[in-house]
């Protein structure tokens, strides 16, 4: 599923994908900056009917919401669009930007190496 979110929506899914599923009230909470519940609501909303990324579920007498999407298949797409406008780049420098701008765990490092060693085995 292709989800485009801007940095708000993103903020928030953040704290849905963190907690698996999480109420307006949970979800402003965790934000790390005050934003009013109708706000929330609101983006949750959006998340939810317009972009296809949450469901919302009754539990007990509450609702929340789950995400559809998983945060990879976000940033996959993103990613996507980022790299279409930034083609002009070559693949070299866009990920060596990427690595070197973040601290990269080592966890992260071996799938590099994984990802890197399947290509050449492409080629």
């Amino acid at each position: 599923m292709t989800v485009y979110l801007t940095r708000g929506e993103m903020e928030i899914m953040d704290v849905v994908w963190d907690r698996g599923q999480a109420s307006v009230q949970d979800v402003c909470d965790s934000l790390h900056r005050p934003l009013a519940y109708t706000t929330v609501m609101t983006v949750l909303k959006t998340l939810e009917l317009k972009r296809g990324a949450l469901r919302k579920v009754k539990v007990g007498r509450a609702f929340v919401y789950e995400p559809v999407v998983s945060r990879e298949e976000v940033c996959q797409t993103m990613l996507g669009q980022l790299q279409q406008q930034l083609s002009k780049l070559s693949v070299k420098s866009l990920v060596l930007n990427l690595i070197q701008s973040e601290k990269v765990s080592t966890e992260d490092l071996a799938e590099i190496k994984k990802a890197i060693s399947m290509l050449e085995k492409r080629s």
